[in-house]
């Protein structure tokens, strides 16, 4: 097949990408800069922004499908730039995929959508959305969700029917990981890293190579009336453990010690709201170390029934957190200088 895959040059992207390339797919490989190392193993690129939809007709002219990772991730920016990269990116996609004839869509979404800032512990897809976010970045990717959904049995000009749906992986770690290992890394280097409240509270994660075959057993089953169309499914190792402990374990893959550092999370939840409050009246540069969002999210519980993904995507962790953590320290004593 013809794939287009939206932010290939990403993590979980580009492992997706590489998967499809492994496989026989042909990949439109689309992103705002290069992609050298997918090019190499024979992707096309596309370069641009998607909220231009000129660069989303492009890139998805001749495919079969798609596979949409592109997003504007983190806890901090404005709202625009948020819509933009979030909304706007996917109704572009939602359009071309229309304009081409493109019968299927797999949207990466986020458990954050359903986060109200309660615990989220074992729910499954029947938690509601909230009416209200902390932060940006959720209520972004919720609108794009339920676009994205609300298209599938879109009839396209060919007479067939648009199939989509959307996968929500919780935190996905691993070789090559370029978000959440480095911050971590850096972080406990500093002697910056502390656990909001006791740290006890479970986390499901995700190995980066189980979250990309999830990307393509939904892409191969996608098909009007499928039970997974106009779905969506939370993705996890289903190994959750106490956030302290996982954290710990990451950072000791870079030869880091424990973490033991914790602060009460009310007191969190004051810093975060008065950082963003700096951030938003001072001229100051990057963002802030927390925010409410940020303390909410690490001070909850965040671990979820996969019997649906199970089901109607055939999904399992082929790579335990064990065998995870395992090659992610290779990896990283690899890359050693």
């Amino acid at each position: 097949m013809r794939i287009l895959v939206t932010g290939a040059g990403g993590f979980l992207g580009g492992a997706i990408a590489r998967m499809l390339l492994a496989r026989g797919d042909q990949v439109i490989a689309v992103q705002r800069g290069g992609a050298p190392e997918l090019v190499r193993l024979g992707a096309d690129l596309v370069q641009g922004d998607l909220a231009d939809p000129a660069v989303a007709a492009r890139a998805a002219q001749k495919c079969e499908g798609v596979i949409h990772v592109a997003a504007k991730a983190g806890h901090w920016g404005s709202y625009s730039s948020y819509f933009s990269a979030n909304v706007l990116a996917t109704r572009n996609v939602l359009a071309a995929c229309e304009q081409h004839q493109i019968a299927r869509l797999v949207y990466t979404s986020t458990p954050s959508v359903v986060h109200a800032g309660a615990d989220l512990a074992g729910v499954d897809e029947s938690a509601p959305i909230p009416d209200h976010f902390h932060a940006h970045y959720p209520a972004t990717k919720a609108i794009a969700e339920r676009e994205v959904l609300r298209a599938n049995s879109t009839k396209l000009t060919n007479g067939t029917m648009l199939a989509t749906c959307a996968l929500r992986p919780h935190l996905i770690w691993g070789p090559g990981d370029n978000h959440l290992l480095p911050r971590l890394i850096a972080r406990a280097k500093a002697g910056k890293l502390r656990f909001v409240g006791g740290g006890q509270n479970l986390f499901d994660t995700i190995y980066i190579d189980n979250a990309a075959r999830a990307h393509l057993a939904a892409l191969d089953r996608l098909e009007p009336g499928a039970a997974c169309a106009g779905k969506a499914y939370f993705l996890s190792n289903d190994e959750p453990l106490p956030v302290k402990e996982i954290v710990n374990r990451l950072i000791a893959c870079a030869g880091l010690p424990p973490c033991n550092q914790h602060i009460p999370s009310a007191i969190a939840y004051a810093i975060g709201a008065l950082m963003e409050l700096c951030y938003s009246v001072l001229p100051l540069k990057g963002e802030p170390l927390l925010t409410r969002f940020v303390v909410s999210q690490l001070c909850t519980a965040h671990w979820f029934n996969l019997n649906a993904a199970k089901r109607d995507l055939g999904y399992r962790a082929e790579v335990s957190i064990t065998e995870g953590l395992a090659r992610l320290t290779a990896s990283i004593g690899r890359h050693k200088p």
